[in-house]
């Protein structure tokens, strides 16, 4: 399965809004009325797009079809080219579709370390192994450091991933201290070479004031050795979680410096278009998409691939 049918797959709860009921408002010889464009924007605020960027694309109707002869192959072309837009965003991000690791940060020199934060339950442990499972498959070694200390299940399960894709793993025993795990990850990144170190931190609630605070501290320590770590601080989200999703992302962003998101699960909810809400309401680019169980099904955010999957027939 290609890279396009596989995300087309993944967001068919998604697309099925999107292609079905809303499809259905617009038919040739009527007039795009305001009754029409009411509706429609209801129907893009049902995808958890926000209520913000669902007026900005029904203003953006009003504007170039409003009160005109319905032209539905026109009307799918100004909704598509705004949200390729509201996704892009001002960021710095730059998506190469053929290459899979374009939106990660690298380190000048020594391993890129990549600290994984999200609230429990979201699949963070599991998008770690896919994201390892992507740069192994790009030729390029990782090593991760089990810093969910606090749970002993969560530890085993990363060191049965690590088994499962051959990869180094660097533990301790339940109730260390996460920082030392990550501080010890970095000193065994550096010494067998390691392009990448991923580190996995206890899943959280953004109310939990002490367990936030230690996530500055694994930054601290883990700058002892490498300055500028982490290169990159991804946070998990559960696309089923919806607009919730938006709480957690500007609390976590706050707390680890946050540079891009994962959205996890999105092949599970009718809810893609969490996507364009955060995007546009938080400045965060999301950089990967969680679209099956697998561990390859991780893919590339592309804004252009993502919006041409979601309208696509």
């Amino acid at each position: 399965m290609g890279l396009f049918d596989r995300l087309k797959r993944g967001l068919e709860k998604t697309r099925q809004i999107l292609r079905t009921d809303i499809r259905d408002l617009f038919r040739s010889g009527e007039i795009l009325d305001e009754r029409l464009l009411t509706d429609f924007e209801a129907r893009l605020i049902r995808t958890d797009m926000g209520f913000a960027a669902a007026t900005r694309i029904v203003a953006k109707l009003r504007e170039q079809h409003g009160g005109r002869t319905v032209d539905v192959d026109g009307i799918w072309k100004t909704v598509r080219d705004e949200l390729v837009e509201l996704l892009r965003g001002q960021s710095d991000v730059r998506w190469n579709p053929q290459d899979p690791l374009s939106p990660l940060a690298r380190a000048a020199a020594g391993p890129t370390v990549i600290l994984v934060a999200g609230v429990n339950g979201v699949g963070k442990t599991t998008s770690i192994a896919k994201i390892t499972n992507l740069l192994q498959q790009q030729g390029r070694r990782v090593v991760l450091a089990a810093g969910d200390t606090f749970r002993a299940a969560a530890v085993e399960q990363l060191t049965m991933w690590s088994q499962r894709l051959g990869c180094e793993i660097v533990r301790r025993e339940s109730n260390s201290d996460p920082a030392a795990v990550a501080f010890e990850g970095v000193q065994r990144a550096i010494a067998v070479g390691a392009d990448y170190l991923i580190v996995d931190t206890a899943g959280r609630l953004q109310t939990q004031k002490n367990l936030m605070d230690e996530l500055g501290k694994i930054r601290r320590v883990m700058q002892k050795v490498i300055p500028l770590a982490p290169h990159e601080s991804l946070l998990v989200l559960d696309a089923t979680t919806g607009q919730n999703g938006l709480s957690q992302a500007r609390s976590f962003a706050a707390a680890t410096g946050c540079t891009g998101l994962v959205l996890a699960k999105l092949d599970g909810t009718a809810r893609g278009g969490i996507v364009v809400a955060i995007r546009q309401e938080m400045g965060i680019p999301v950089k990967y998409i969680g679209v099956g169980e697998q561990v390859d099904d991780l893919e590339l955010f592309d804004p252009v691939g993502f919006v041409d999957a979601l309208f696509s027939r």
